[in-house]
């Protein structure tokens, strides 16, 4: 009796020890299948025959040199590195702005950054929607300029071929920098009041104190931003549909609008497949050396 009672007691104690790894096995199982076990399957299909339907036959690199022969996947590939050059840069500089801005204590400060994070808030698609709508010559700003009586005001942006692809830059800026902004300002908040006193009482101007102390202070901070926006300029699709379709013709492509047009639309799935594994070794390139600094610094900090 004393045995079994002894054998309960153990059997309760080890569930109730693994009883978080028991809740979290399934969802843990779940995504390991539909995550990684997609990612596999998707590796395959970019080394196989696949056209409208997944074939297994075996063809080597011919998907990705078919991919590499597409004019529309260069202008894609342009396009990203225009898309994420500008979006990145813009939008720390005006993430950065609002921080200090915000930083100065000014009055109404937490109505300020309820506005400027708003726009993180929503789905890209429903900033691409509103953008299209502002953008659009016969229904927003170059309208509403003409009805005002500037006849002469143009901003056909949204129809121009050349000019397409920096909607989407202005659509992605207007959603990311308030993000950018409460990073920075986080870190703002975090640097040691003392040192900026000490500067103050060096005589140090406060543009001289921002730029020689607190920025520098702040770069693990810039690095994770950079991250952070890198990754979602290459992954970039569904502000890019509601905008401009990709369009006009696909001047305003990037590369997950191009998967998915290959993939689902063209009937071309090898190709698909293998511009979707480009797109992952691209977000690799970015995600593991981040990582590995951040855990080589957390060993050293250790």
């Amino acid at each position: 009796m004393g045995a079994s009672q002894s054998t309960e007691s153990n059997l309760t104690a080890s569930i109730q020890r693994h009883l978080s790894k028991i809740v979290v096995a399934p969802s843990f199982a779940a995504s390991l299948f539909f995550v990684y076990g997609f990612i596999l399957w998707t590796g395959y299909m970019a080394f196989s025959k696949s056209r409208m339907l997944p074939v297994w036959d075996w063809a080597g690199l011919r998907q990705y040199e078919r991919l590499w022969q597409m004019e529309r996947w260069h202008v894609a590939i342009e396009n990203l590195l225009i898309f994420g050059g500008l979006f990145i840069v813009t939008s720390l500089i005006i993430g950065c702005l609002l921080a200090v801005l915000l930083d100065q204590r000014i009055r109404a400060e937490g109505a300020l950054r309820t506005i400027f994070l708003y726009p993180m808030a929503l789905s890209f698609i429903v900033t691409g929607t509103v953008w299209k709508w502002l953008l659009n010559p016969g229904l927003g700003l170059e309208s509403m300029m003409h009805d005002l009586g500037w006849t002469s005001f143009k901003f056909d942006w949204l129809v121009n071929s050349d000019m397409a692809i920096y909607t989407v830059v202005i659509a992605a800026v207007w959603q990311a920098s308030g993000f950018v902004m409460a990073m920075f300002l986080a870190a703002l908040r975090g640097v040691d009041q003392d040192i900026i006193r000490a500067a103050y009482m060096d005589g140090a101007s406060l543009p001289r104190i921002y730029f020689g102390i607190i920025i520098p202070s702040i770069r693990p901070v810039f690095l994770s931003a950079i991250v952070v926006l890198a990754h979602l300029a290459v992954k970039s699709f569904d502000l890019v549909i509601a905008l401009t379709g990709g369009g006009p013709g696909y001047s305003s492509d990037l590369p997950a609008t191009f998967m998915y047009t290959m993939a689902f639309q063209r009937n071309q799935l090898g190709v698909g497949a293998a511009s979707a594994m480009m797109m992952l070794a691209t977000v690799m390139a970015i995600i593991v050396p981040y990582l590995y600094s951040e855990l080589r610094g957390g060993k050293k900090n250790g």
